[in-house]
């Protein structure tokens, strides 16, 4: 590989690298693939399932290529005084078989798979709960289908499916058709009923817009769910003034980093209006949208990221993007033509602004 071209992959996983790292104290070959666009998440569910046989056959990477990012990525954890920690990596099924990584199925590369860099900064309490959720057995996983699918033991179907081994099992047949389901919405119940159920499954759906399966709640036995309603009636008026202090938490935490982001536009963007700036902030900031200002990139106030921030807002508020869309001009087209316009804008605030 070309000096250059394997500079600029060392730079994409130390970026990937680092913006995992901010956002979980903690980091893994697996980020580290999907943060530079070698791997999906799908992908990784996928592997997780036991529908593929090693990681590397869903990398879009030539084995070369994927050994030089993953020495460029311990070289970095290295340097940055990072801890080692081998962790399991156990298949989603009844008996939890461990995960192969790569072709070969070396051992020396499947434990440098395994291996997570944490932070030193972390605590000792974290530590002991991070090691705690990684030795933990992986849940069983039930999919809430999008599309039409057939069992391939029974040839049924319905709306939930188990995937084991080479297909798709509906609930009977998964042995899973006792269990009751519980939506998302209360997480002191859901914690409560999975704990009391001998057998359990976290129903996730792939939302298209994100990319990714998004937990719908959990699969229990009735009477551990009774058990669980039970025990959440009893101490309901604690938990309400809990959920109060931890909202009033967030909602500190919110402002605090959405000023950031703003001063952060500021910085790379000095002759943006500084209520431009808020609005901006505010926009992409939000907790939950699935904006790029709330992607770990976003969060550690990666210039690039901020960068996408702004672009965006500057699209829909200094240009005609929407109303060609609202005209019917195709989104890429659209795109194209404000593509300028955009430019301008940017150009213009990245001049300091003596008014600000």
């Amino acid at each position: 590989m070309a000096t250059a071209v394997r500079s600029k992959l060392e730079d994409r996983v130390v970026k990937a690298a680092e913006a995992a790292l901010v956002d979980r104290h903690f980091v893994t070959a697996i980020d580290v693939l999907v943060g530079i666009g070698w791997l999906t998440t799908p992908q990784v569910d996928r592997w997780r399932q036991g529908r593929v046989d090693y990681l590397e056959r869903q990398v879009t990477a030539n084995l070369s290529k994927i050994s030089i990012a993953m020495a460029a990525f311990r070289h970095w954890a290295h340097k940055q005084g990072l801890n080692p920690s081998e962790t399991a990596y156990l298949l989603r099924s009844r008996d939890h078989r461990p995960l192969r990584f790569s072709k070969s199925g070396d051992p020396r590369i499947e434990a440098a798979y395994r291996t997570h860099w944490i932070s030193p900064e972390l605590s000792e309490a974290k530590k002991v709960r991070l090691a705690e959720h990684q030795g933990r057995a992986p849940d069983l996983v039930v999919i809430s289908a999008l599309k039409e699918w057939i069992c391939m033991e029974c040839s049924g179907t319905g709306d939930l499916l188990f995937m084991e081994g080479d297909g798709p099992l509906c609930l009977v047949c998964a042995d899973l058709d006792q269990l009751v389901f519980l939506p998302a919405d209360d997480a002191a119940l859901t914690r409560r009923a999975k704990k009391a159920s001998g057998l359990a499954a976290v129903v996730v759906r792939f939302s298209r817009s994100r990319g990714r399966y998004e937990r719908q709640g959990v699969l229990v036995e009735e009477e551990a769910l009774a058990q669980a309603e039970a025990a959440c009636l009893a101490d309901e008026e604690a938990r309400a003034r809990r959920r109060l202090r931890e909202a009033e938490h967030r909602s500190v935490e919110d402002n605090s980093f959405k000023e950031s982001l703003g001063k952060g536009i500021i910085r790379l963007f000095p002759g943006c209006p500084h209520e431009r700036a808020e609005v901006i902030a505010a926009y992409a900031g939000t907790r939950g949208s699935g904006r790029v200002g709330r992607s770990a990139a976003g969060r550690a106030l990666d210039p690039d990221a901020v960068t996408l921030a702004v672009v965006a807002s500057v699209r829909h508020g200094e240009t005609p993007y929407d109303q060609l869309l609202m005209s019917g001009v195709p989104r890429a087209e659209a795109r194209d033509r404000v593509r300028s316009d955009i430019q301008d804008v940017l150009e213009a605030w990245r001049r300091p602004d003596k008014r600000n």
